[in-house]
């Protein structure tokens, strides 16, 4: 069971590392303190892994015993990953998502934690400090914005709005491509289609009932634990390019699509093509 100590216990401790760590960085970097990892659109900076250091050393303080996969921890050592194939208590963990708007100056970022145990997320915290937002959800147990429950979102008529990945920059093949472009090409009056932001946001906006959708072409559980559980427990779904529940743990048939509830997933994989 999700220790319910942790849920207050964990937003203090992300709040502490992005006040400690990040906001003092802002808008303050250097160009020596920003880094390309994959490429110009795969961003670190010394705030990124000065915040995970911080984050995980607080978490694992918080649950003994526990792991730690985190962006940063895990570009540095890929193995780390494995973590979430056992069954022991994990944090997942996004120093900066968004990076790229944080390195601009801009207030689209947050800050991700996820707990998960046995290949399932149990409980989530997101936190964008510029924005004054901080979400939490824990399974089977609701969602909170401000401490506020968030209810089921309504439907919000046609089109749908989706943020989707970017097919020439995000997309790992061909067909990947070819079903993001399908998405981006549908017709304006059922489908607005837009390139997504910071993804722990996106998933907010979904669960607060801003936004329809998000579909997205990488796996990476520090992008996505949290804010699927967010948006699950408003009712939300995530379902891959075949239809099946996203996978924690990885090997998923991608795009994937989360959406506010089964029949708007049904009809965003649609416009993929799945």
């Amino acid at each position: 069971m999700f220790p319910e100590r942790l849920l207050s216990e964990v937003e203090e401790a992300v709040r502490e590392a992005v006040a400690t760590e990040v906001l003092p960085r802002r808008q303050r970097l250097g160009a020596e303190e920003v880094f390309e990892k994959a490429g110009p659109h795969d961003l670190a900076t010394v705030a990124d892994r000065a915040a995970e250091a911080h984050l995980s050393a607080a978490l694992t303080a918080l649950l003994p015993g526990s792991a730690v996969v985190g962006e940063e921890s895990v570009y540095a050592d890929p193995g780390r990953y494995a973590a979430l194939e056992g069954d022991g208590w994990v944090w997942i963990v996004d120093p900066i998502d968004g990076t790229r708007h944080f390195v601009s100056g801009a207030p689209e970022f947050s800050t991700l934690v996820a707990l998960a145990r046995g290949g399932e997320t149990v409980a989530s915290w997101t936190y964008a400090p510029v924005l004054g937002l901080f979400a939490t959800a824990v399974r089977g147990g609701g969602a909170a914005l401000g401490g506020e429950p968030l209810a089921a979102p309504e439907d919000r008529g046609a089109p749908l709005d989706v943020a989707f990945s970017f097919p020439d920059a995000d997309a790992d093949d061909a067909a990947q491509r070819r079903a993001l472009a399908a998405l981006r090409d549908s017709p304006p009056d059922t489908l607005a289609a837009r390139p997504t932001g910071s993804a722990g946001l996106e998933y907010l906006a979904v669960a607060a009932g801003e936004l329809d959708a998000v579909a997205y072409t990488w796996e990476a559980a520090w992008d996505h634990a949290a804010g699927q559980l967010l948006v699950a427990e408003v009712g939300g779904a995530t379902r891959t390019f075949d239809g099946a529940p996203f996978r924690l743990r990885g090997r998923n048939a991608l795009p994937f699509v989360s959406a506010r509830d089964e029949p708007t997933v049904r009809r965003v994989l649609g416009a993929l093509g799945g």
